[in-house]
């Protein structure tokens, strides 16, 4: 996906989607997609993070040297700390978030996430939708020191929201998915024009410099 065209002055953001889900034609892959729409709307770089492409290594705990990490465990890492927004979408397994994307989420750490603003999508195949599996992402948000916007969107029985012809069936699912998405965009613009602003003041506030 591409930003599109950016107002004049305005802040480029960019908003990367990191789908929780390995199965062909995942639907949590089709909910972050829709959300990556509405950062788009919202006039973000968006781009699709999906593990399915990225050969991961598990997350041992070990101390790691330069030499030891696989290449695609540091293009996820460059790929999300280069983001403002992260969205995260899940598929409730078992009461929680799915074992590749919080193994995904322990290969990263404070440098890929603290500080940027986070969405949460959570996907159920059942009738009680995915609320467990975003609370325990909502408390991985908050021990990684990232803000993670209020807005979440929990989708119960997924095959009848997602039919097999494509698109989405449910039009206030669709729109609560660009909400979360505009959301993430927004506040992440919002953030990154106050560091600026904070950055002129201090710089302006400093003691002129006695050689220059």
């Amino acid at each position: 996906m591409t930003a599109r065209k950016q107002s004049a002055g305005r802040q480029r953001i960019r908003v990367v989607g990191i789908c929780g889900s390995l199965r062909r034609g995942s639907y949590t892959r089709r909910a972050v997609m829709e959300a990556l729409e509405g950062a788009d709307e919202a006039g973000a770089e968006t781009k699709l993070i999906d593990l399915r492409d990225y050969r991961l290594t598990f997350a041992d705990g070990e101390d790691e040297t330069p030499d030891s990490v696989p290449e695609d465990v540091l293009r996820l890492r460059r790929e999300v700390g280069s983001a403002h927004g992260i969205l995260l979408g899940t598929p409730e397994y078992h009461g929680s978030l799915s074992g590749v994307l919080k193994n995904a989420l322990d290969l990263m750490g404070f440098d890929e996430f603290e500080g940027k603003m986070i969405g949460l999508i959570g996907v159920s195949g059942g009738q009680s939708g995915a609320f467990d599996a975003l609370n325990s992402l909502r408390n991985i948000g908050r021990a990684l020191h990232a803000w993670v916007v209020p807005e979440q969107v929990s989708i119960p029985a997924a095959a009848e929201v997602f039919p097999a012809s494509g698109g989405i069936q449910d039009a206030d699912v669709r729109d609560r998915l660009h909400r979360v998405g505009h959301r993430v965009a927004e506040f992440a613009r919002l953030h990154e024009a106050g560091r600026a602003q904070e950055f002129v003041k201090t710089w302006e506030a400093a003691m002129e410099n006695p050689g220059g």
